[in-house]
């Protein structure tokens, strides 16, 4: 039996959210992908581990459509093994990855995963240059027959399906130029997937590592692949533990370290954060009125974590050359947990290079 405060310590640990200095090297959630949304996105989520991003560069990192068709920033050193480790498991796997564009493909007799080779055949050849993104899917939509393309209502064009189009860009060995918007695709210098992941890649272990214990449902859901794919992937090298009632799986290697763990300190975690990322919701956040906050459909908040527990949400206001952080928290705070929340909404002014104006806390 485990309870959750273990859970959530081990987790915090695990993704080194109580250091307060690493580098890219040693920096765990690399090797799952670090996903890059928002204005506090990838970079914010390295620097509250405790990594200097101001020199960082796409010398070191590099940003590729990976799970869930989501940008996600990886080690550039590890390119080979990350595009190993993002493959679809199977045909089965990368029919249900590319959601709404599978079946057109399938009516028309096209496998999937043929049809994320062909397209990324014609990508790799419209990408000699560096190319926005626009003009990549504009090239492709007079390139591909019809089981390809949908028609965009709001364009008012017809483009190829965006999920076949991201999940086919690292298959092209193209990647996405760091701070562009929109997206300028460009060729990845003497790319080469590798033959296999490797066990400190793979999408399954890593999830287990960072954040179990788990089921294999909820690994499935994170990386949107089929059950029976993860099922027949899932390590045997696992303990099984008791959270909540639910039987979950650890990696034997981290059976101590969940038993161990004191997942101290304060951090505003980013609304897309590895932490807030894990299938479990009611693990991390057993309050459904809270979870609501924290989850909506549409304009996420950040997330409050205070010694191994989300404590409120909080939102970055800024007009003009003023920069405020409202906080929602949902309990009482102390004056101490206060004045480290207010230290971590200074170091995330700094980041933003901005002056920060004050915290504001609500009832």
């Amino acid at each position: 039996m485990v309870d959750r405060h273990q859970v959530m310590n081990f987790r915090v640990r695990a993704q080194q959210l109580d250091r307060d200095e690493g580098t890219l090297a040693d920096t765990a959630v690399l090797d799952i992908g670090v996903q890059n949304t928002g204005p506090d996105g990838a970079r914010w989520a390295l620097a509250v581990r405790g990594v200097d991003v101001r020199a960082l560069s796409d010398r070191d990192v590099v940003l590729l459509w990976t799970v869930r068709g989501a940008p996600h920033l990886y080690r550039r050193a590890d390119i080979a093994r990350v595009a190993a480790a993002v493959e679809p498991f199977s045909e089965a796997d990368a029919g249900k990855r590319v959601y709404d564009a599978a079946k057109p493909l399938k009516a028309a007799g096209i496998d999937t995963l043929a049809a994320l080779d062909e397209i990324a055949a014609r990508m790799r050849a419209i990408v000699s240059t560096p190319t926005v993104k626009g003009d990549v899917s504009g090239r492709l939509a007079t390139a591909l027959p019809e089981p390809y393309l949908r028609f965009c209502r709001p364009c008012d064009a017809t483009h190829l399906y965006e999920m076949p189009f991201r999940l086919a860009a690292v298959r092209a060995g193209l990647e996405l130029r760091l701070d562009t918007s929109p997206p300028v695709l460009e060729r990845i210098t003497r790319f080469r997937k590798a033959s296999a992941a490797g066990d400190r890649f793979d999408l399954i272990r890593a999830y287990l590592r960072l954040l179990g214990p788990a089921t294999p449902k909820q690994v499935a859901d994170y990386l949107d692949a089929p059950l029976k794919d993860v099922k027949a992937r899932w390590p045997d090298d696992v303990i099984e533990v008791t959270v909540g009632g639910e039987v979950r799986s650890l990696l034997a290697v981290d059976e101590e370290a969940l038993g161990s763990a004191d997942g101290t300190g304060t951090r505003l975690l980013g609304p897309y954060d590895l932490f807030l990322q894990a299938k479990d919701r009611a693990t991390l956040v057993p309050d459904s009125a809270h979870a609501k906050q924290l989850w909506p459909v549409l304009g996420r908040p950040g997330a409050v974590l205070v010694d191994g527990e989300l404590v409120g949400t909080w939102r970055p206001r800024k007009s003009g050359k003023t920069f405020t952080v409202a906080v929602q928290p949902w309990r009482r705070l102390s004056d101490a947990t206060r004045k480290a929340v207010t230290g971590q909404a200074e170091r995330l002014a700094a980041y933003r290079a901005v002056s920060l104006s004050g915290v504001e806390f609500g009832s």
